[in-house]
């Protein structure tokens, strides 16, 4: 079952006894159990009837003798759980977990709880038992990061449902602004929303004049203006970055890490990966990759290296004494704009 039919299934009034969930994007997971609490218990309920467990200080069995526990002045129970390694690879816990006693709560859970694992890993850990078991007995939910289109759909629907649009581009503005993290998207869409009133349209110039672009998204624009041969526009991002008094040898290690992702998602583009497999070899969001896989076909694969090649004499320059930091990475960037 994925994510959104098991929503469909709870606003439905089709409550599992017990939900494994886990993933990169956390963001989502809180969102689920959020909705959950409000599906499964009644407001007034939710002091007595949502309980939370953390498996770092509490052994399994205690949720166990919990859940099987006839609720007290309300009808059912909402168990949320921190999982510590309980179903993913890691250090093992310094408590000590009666594995059994949850496999075999599986085998009759009680009606009246609903038990929400929160796992911590990114992936579960396939070897263990009891992940084989929840796989066939429980409902597990992957939470995996939204892909390009995916992720601006999110962001139009998010505004949508305050009664507000987006012009057209603007949310990919808005991505290039705030970064790919759903909680601050979500924030900075209320932010937006607020400013444009019901009804009322969020414009590119909105986001430009009321989102503040962190340094890494300063970096990707720049290497973006780069990328396009826009060399004012690059020096004035450089130029702001200074304002805000960044460290021009940190500016230079997120240039280099921005071509060697590019340098990556060229190479892995042509052994066929798809966007999605990329992003889960490197360990990125898919919408970087997206990107970067636009920014790097601007450039052949010799000229990426090239590039690299150069940023490492500089780092070493800079870190050495040997140029002026700032008019080092100036010079830098006049000749690849050039």
């Amino acid at each position: 079952m994925d994510v959104k039919s098991a929503t469909k299934a709870i606003r439905n009034g089709e409550t599992a006894p017990i939900y494994v969930l886990y993933g990169t994007e956390k963001y989502q997971i809180q969102q689920f159990t959020e909705m959950l609490k409000e599906q499964v218990i009644e407001e007034e309920h939710r002091d007595f009837a949502i309980i939370p467990y953390d498996l770092t200080e509490t052994p399994v069995e205690v949720v166990i003798e919990e859940a099987e526990t006839v609720p007290f002045l309300v009808p059912r129970k909402l168990i949320i759980v921190r999982d510590a390694n309980l179903f993913t690879a890691g250090k093992d816990s310094k408590i000590e977990h009666q594995v059994d006693r949850l496999l075999t709560y599986m085998d009759n859970p009680a009606d009246y709880s609903t038990i929400v694992f929160l796992a911590q890993g990114d992936k579960l850990d396939e070897r263990k038992k009891l992940v084989k078991a929840v796989k066939k007995q429980a409902v597990v939910l992957a939470f995996a990061p939204l892909s390009g289109e995916e992720l601006l759909n999110w962001i139009v629907k998010l505004a949508k449902q305050r009664d507000v649009t987006f012009e057209a581009g603007a949310a990919d503005t808005l991505v290039s602004y705030a970064g790919t993290g759903l909680q601050t998207l979500s924030a900075e869409v209320d932010k937006l929303c607020l400013f444009a009133g019901n009804g009322g349209t969020i414009h590119r110039a909105d986001i430009e004049s009321l989102v503040a672009r962190s340094t890494e998204q300063n970096v990707f624009a720049l290497v973006e203006e780069l990328a396009n041969l826009r060399l004012e526009k690059a020096l004035g991002l450089f130029y702001e970055l200074l304002k805000q008094r960044e460290e021009p040898i940190k500016i230079a290690a997120l240039i280099a890490r921005q071509f060697r992702i590019m340098i990556q998602v060229k190479e892995l583009g042509q052994q066929s990966y798809s966007q999605q497999q990329i992003a889960s070899q490197l360990g990125l969001h898919p919408y970087a990759v997206k990107i970067a896989g636009e920014q790097a076909r601007k450039f052949q694969p010799e000229r990426l290296r090239n590039i690299l090649s150069h940023l490492s004499e500089l780092d070493y320059q800079m870190k050495t004494g040997a140029v002026d930091k700032v008019l080092g990475l100036e010079l830098f960037l006049l000749r690849l704009g050039a």
